[in-house]
């Protein structure tokens, strides 16, 4: 009977191990499992402990090292949240100026500013700074806290 509660162990490391996706809870598993199967052979106490010692230290030891840069080698690396902007195209809803302006970026409105030595100067008068007019298009290089760092098309 006590192998089941090396099983439930080992069920409950995997749970936390997909919380985590650090590859350590999965060998403490892998460990618990040993003294599963221990304990199913009638092993003592103290040596279902020993077995998962031995055969989680292994794991951490040996394999996990390499699983993790298999998984890092054939994982793509995936933008997420506001960094998934970048590199999107995106229509300026007002005029964008190195401090301030408004774009839509995929239907959602953003406040943006031009990145440095981004646009056409001279529309409003020769002191205008560089600007964008409502409606052109701009492509997102660099998100900047909640401002969307723009560049012209």
């Amino acid at each position: 009977m006590t192998w089941l509660w090396w099983v439930g162990a080992a069920l409950v490391l995997g749970v936390i191990e997909t919380a985590t996706a650090d590859l350590t809870f999965l060998m403490l598993a892998g460990g618990a499992l040993g003294g599963a199967l221990t304990a199913g052979l009638g092993g003592p106490l103290w040596l279902q402990v020993i077995v998962f010692a031995v055969v989680a230290a292994l794991l951490l030891v040996a394999v996990r090292p390499w699983a993790k840069r298999h998984l890092a080698a054939t994982t793509p690396e995936m933008r997420t949240n506001a960094q998934a902007r970048i590199g999107r195209e995106a229509t300026a809803l007002t005029v964008i100026d190195a401090r301030d302006g408004r774009v839509s970026i995929d239907g959602e409105e953003w406040s943006a500013r031009l990145a440095e030595g981004g646009g056409p100067a001279g529309a409003y008068g020769s002191n205008a700074a560089a600007h964008v007019g409502p409606g052109a298009k701009v492509r997102v290089v660099a998100i900047d806290g909640a401002v969307a760092v723009v560049a012209p098309l």
